[in-house]
């Protein structure tokens, strides 16, 4: 194991001069299908287009934004720019239109490294201040005055610098800029180290947006910080396109979001044993289910590539069920807990600290506190450390509301702290609902209940009219295998037309909605019991970190009234 290291100052420019001198003759990016460049490589091609940026005449905290997917040159072109005292606003790849405009217009960006394959999202759109366009797949000027002459200054990036504005919709409204010091995001690579050591000769695969804080600052920043290598997926991350990468890469380690081991789960696993009345009986009993998950997390494992030390798990909450499984399974997973506004790790578990539905332990350098708790230990998280946020990018009223005079910053989450400084996630405070009596009713609990359901894909609890309901998001195909007198209905639907066929469906996916509603209601206290379950028509709005928006729905309901 490389011993760890620790560049100084801690900036984003002493972590890619100190590797790419450390670590030159090792493979730093490339694609799965690629060949890797060296660190020394990599070292020049950032040197190169930093002298193309500041041939545009960009100064020392020009905003330069960054649109594209992940590719080796994305690291090329954020290192380029961070290291030079210029700041990088990331975009994600599926804002629209119109979230990219408000974007560019209110960072004030001057400069967009941006993919030929999402050009056409800004062609059109109103933005005088942006001067020039780089194209990502080539590292070419394509639009904007350059001059030649002009010499790149020796600029000394400080800690204390902006080196970031990440802007996220969030699942709470309208996009915010996050402000992120070059000290926060170092500072949250450097302590990563602390629950899962790497070296040189790890390999990581990468497949979630780099622009998402999450796989920003641990899928990039941190394995380059320790000379790691990382691989970048040419094509979405689909099983087919994964698949063959995991068995050629065989990464050592791979961020993922709850939302893409659940798939798995209910694919691989769940599926398999609710056929009929023995296999859920056998699954049922613990000895043999745990029998069942190691033997399946073998396979799993051999799947992933049989190298596998660490599988991040972050973002939002992970079911019960499944951890449980990745638990039993032995599978090298861990659980972290964070947001955008704080670089973005709070709290954290190495593979052999894992706890059920526990979050971890706060990131050695950061105090967290449970503000306000009520009886049962529960009150909103508070967090302080160097990895905190500077504030809302041009939004002083909005930073006053989550930063507290003494530094602390308002998570905005529900939690409770063990004896052991352990963390567990409640909820959201908004979107915890008050009962009749005056309970809490927290409804991601509800929803981790619902979501157990082999027929489930997702869903969410809102309230309405004073009363629990549940949009459910189902998998039809599984629930039309399992539908009583299926032979019968398919008869039916051979000799009817589509209105009477769209009809039988609902006659038939109306009458599982009311018998799964009392089957959760069974498992559910008095005050959390739903009064329906309506199911969705498409598949919910989500964030960059796969949340759904759960104020879109709220504020649906409201609407309506």
């Amino acid at each position: 194991m490389y011993k760890k290291i620790v560049p100084k100052p801690l900036t984003l420019q002493s972590v890619i001069n100190f590797s790419t001198l450390h670590f030159a003759n090792r493979p730093s990016v490339s694609f799965v299908e690629g060949n890797p460049i060296t660190y020394a490589e990599l070292g020049e091609k950032i040197k190169q287009v930093s002298e193309l940026l500041f041939s545009l005449d960009l100064k020392m905290g020009d905003k330069v934004a960054l649109l594209a997917h992940n590719m080796p040159n994305w690291v090329i072109a954020y290192f380029s720019v961070v290291s030079n005292g210029l700041v990088i606003v990331p975009i994600l790849p599926d804002f629209t239109r119109a979230e990219i405009e408000n974007v560019l217009a209110h960072s004030g960006s001057k400069s967009i490294f941006i993919s030929e394959r999402l050009s056409s999202r800004i062609e059109g759109l109103d933005l005088p201040l942006l001067e020039s366009k780089i194209l990502l797949d080539t590292l070419t000027l394509i639009n904007g005055n350059q001059n030649k002459n002009l010499l790149k200054e020796n600029i000394i990036v400080k800690e204390e610098d902006t080196a970031a504005i990440i802007y996220t919709s969030g699942t709470t409204g309208r996009s915010k800029g996050v402000v992120l010091s070059h000290k926060s995001l170092t500072f949250t690579a450097m302590q990563s180290y602390t629950f899962h050591q790497i070296a040189s000769s790890d390999i990581f695969l990468s497949f979630l947006p780099l622009s998402h804080t999450y796989e920003n600052t641990i899928g990039m920043i941190y394995p380059i910080m320790y000379g790691a290598s990382v691989y970048y997926l040419e094509k979405p991350p689909t099983a087919s396109a994964l698949l063959p990468a995991l068995s050629k890469i065989k990464p050592t380690m791979m961020l993922s979001v709850p939302l893409i081991v659940e798939k798995l789960y209910k694919s691989q696993i769940q599926s398999k044993f609710n056929g009929n009345r023995f296999k859920r009986m056998i699954y049922k009993t613990p000895v043999f289910r745990k029998i069942i998950h190691y033997i399946a997390g073998k396979k799993l494992y051999q799947t992933f590539g049989g190298r596998l030390a660490f599988f991040g798990i972050g973002g939002a909450k992970l079911d019960s069920r499944v951890e449980r499984f990745l638990k039993e399974a032995h599978f090298p997973y861990a659980i972290g807990y964070g947001l955008t506004e704080s670089a973005p790790l709070l709290a954290g578990a190495g593979v052999r600290q894992t706890k059920l539905r526990s979050t971890g332990f706060a990131v050695p350098g950061v105090e967290l506190k449970i503000n306000n708790p009520d009886k049962k230990g529960v009150g909103e998280i508070w967090a302080k450390g160097p990895n905190v946020m500077k504030g809302y990018y041009k939004n002083p009223e909005l930073t006053s509301e989550v930063l507290t005079s003494d530094g602390w910053f308002r998570t905005g989450d529900l939690g409770k702290l063990d004896s052991r400084k352990r963390l567990f996630i409640k909820g959201r405070v908004k979107s915890t609902i008050i009962g009749a009596s005056g309970e809490n009713i927290y409804p991601e609990d509800i929803e981790t209940i619902i979501n157990s359901s082999q027929y489930v894909v997702e869903s969410l609890v809102i309230e309405e009219d004073g009363f629990l309901v549940a949009k459910v998001l189902v998998d039809l195909d599984e629930l039309e295998k399992n539908i009583e007198h299926l032979k019968s209905v398919f008869e039916e639907k051979k000799e009817k037309g589509r209105q009477a066929i769209r009809d039988l469906d609902e006659k038939y996916h109306n009458a599982w909605a009311k018998h799964f509603t009392k089957e959760v209601n069974g498992k559910l206290n008095r005050v959390s019991q739903i009064k329906r379950i309506d199911i969705m028509d498409a598949p919910f709005e989500k964030t960059a970190s796969q949340k759904i928006k759960r104020f879109l729905y709220e504020k649906q309901h409201k609407n309506k009234k």
